[in-house]
């Protein structure tokens, strides 16, 4: 039975918490980093946020009856990578905003200088902070590796950067919904993928599991973005922390634009099922967390 609204909600502020607190100390004692460095890197890792792939981590860790202490490691490794490529979205060379998360943007506050290197510090970090699941939490060392090469493919040209890429292209002649797919699936879907198949390595998943967790994720990733399109029309500002009708302003293409808005919601339903078919069929043990999620996810108004 999937958890009722208010304990799946009470769980991922549980998670959430958690990540908050290991990410709080995320440079180790002793480390000689600049000071407006450390800072710049923190401003934005500390800025709050939904947490969505850190809880995905752990989710599926614990899904298949995995420690979340071992997990945690790499919850704030992917939450580190998703942070910096926020910061480098926000930039005047990309999407040139000034508010994320209801927060003066990371180059408002540090300048653009300081706010490229604290994306760089952040991206890099990550990798240390994945291996800390091998060598303080016992995780397998050919688990850990299994999960450094695909947060680098994840995360890099052929992921989300390549996503990134295909937006910038985009936004100079974007045509049909299947480029549109495209940069969801990579720009969004791929480090949702990696959280999940992240989580999954670190409790020792069977190949079977790994492929129910991909399917899950590649399903809630697409649906999480076309929700993102949704809310950018309909959604209410001070709940999003950024300003709606951007997309509109910027002349970008969505899925409302392409299908309308009542089949874009139809959208979301029909992934949402998928996700949930996924882990419902008896590879993924303890699924009611992961059931849980794709509803809440369903539902969300920011």
């Amino acid at each position: 039975m999937p958890l009722d609204k208010s304990s799946i909600r009470t769980y991922i502020s549980e998670v959430s918490e958690q990540v908050g607190s290991r990410l709080q100390d995320f440079l180790p004692e002793g480390w000689a980093v600049p000071k407006q460095l450390g800072e710049a890197m923190k401003y934005s890792l500390m800025a709050g946020g939904k947490r969505l792939r850190p809880l995905l981590v752990i989710a599926a860790a614990e899904s298949l009856g995995g420690s979340r202490e071992a997990a945690l490691p790499v919850a704030c490794a992917v939450e580190m990578v998703h942070t910096y490529s926020l910061i480098h979205d926000d930039l005047p060379a990309m999407d040139d905003d000034d508010y994320r998360r209801g927060k003066l943007t990371n180059h408002k506050v540090f300048g653009e200088a300081m706010a490229i290197l604290a994306g760089d510090g952040l991206l890099t970090h990550a990798f240390y902070s994945a291996v800390q699941a091998s060598r303080r939490y016992g995780v397998a060392a050919e688990a850990v590796l299994a999960i450094i090469e695909e947060l680098s493919v994840y995360a890099g040209p052929s992921g989300m950067v390549g996503g990134q890429a295909a937006d910038m292209e985009g936004e100079q002649g974007l045509t049909d919904l299947k480029q549109l797919q495209y940069i969801h699936e990579h720009k969004t879907g791929d480090l949702i993928v990696f959280s999940l198949k992240a989580g999954g390595r670190v409790a020792s998943a069977s190949s079977e599991q790994l492929a129910a967790l991909e399917t899950y994720g590649r399903a809630i990733g697409l649906a999480f973005q076309i929700q993102d399109d949704i809310l950018d029309l309909t959604g209410d500002e001070t709940k999003l922390g950024k300003k709606t009708q951007s997309d509109v302003k910027q002349g970008k293409v969505t899925y409302p634009y392409f299908l309308g808005l009542e089949a874009s919601k139809a959208e979301v339903d029909r992934l949402t099922r998928i996700a949930k078919e996924a882990v419902t069929g008896g590879s993924i043990p303890h699924p009611d967390n992961l059931l849980a999620i794709a509803d809440y996810l369903l539902q969300r108004d920011h």
